[in-house]
């Protein structure tokens, strides 16, 4: 059901985009350094959008590896810990 759900949903969205795009398909000028160019909205609104995200994962890498090498360290403190305490508990039976 979840997945009927998910796609109603996914192709809600791209109609919703589909609409913009036309709504919004007039030229606009965009001025880079060098040249002017008249470009579609929708257009230069998407690829805004993504760049941001690229951007975005990029600047977020450093944390995820950071929390990856905290979590693996952390493994093997509990590894060890477990070891330990299955080692107290037999020489307390003995």
């Amino acid at each position: 059901m979840s997945r009927i759900i998910g796609f109603i949903f996914l192709v809600f969205l791209v109609f919703l985009g589909l609409s913009f795009a036309v709504l919004n398909s007039a030229p606009v000028p965009f001025n880079y350094y060098f040249n002017k160019q008249d470009i579609p909205l929708s257009f230069l609104l998407v690829v805004t959008l993504a760049i941001g995200a690229v951007l975005g994962m990029i600047a977020s890498t450093g944390i995820l590896v950071r929390q990856k090498r905290t979590t693996k360290k952390l493994c093997r403190q509990v590894v060890s810990l477990e070891k330990e305490a299955l080692n107290a508990s037999e020489r307390l039976l003995q």
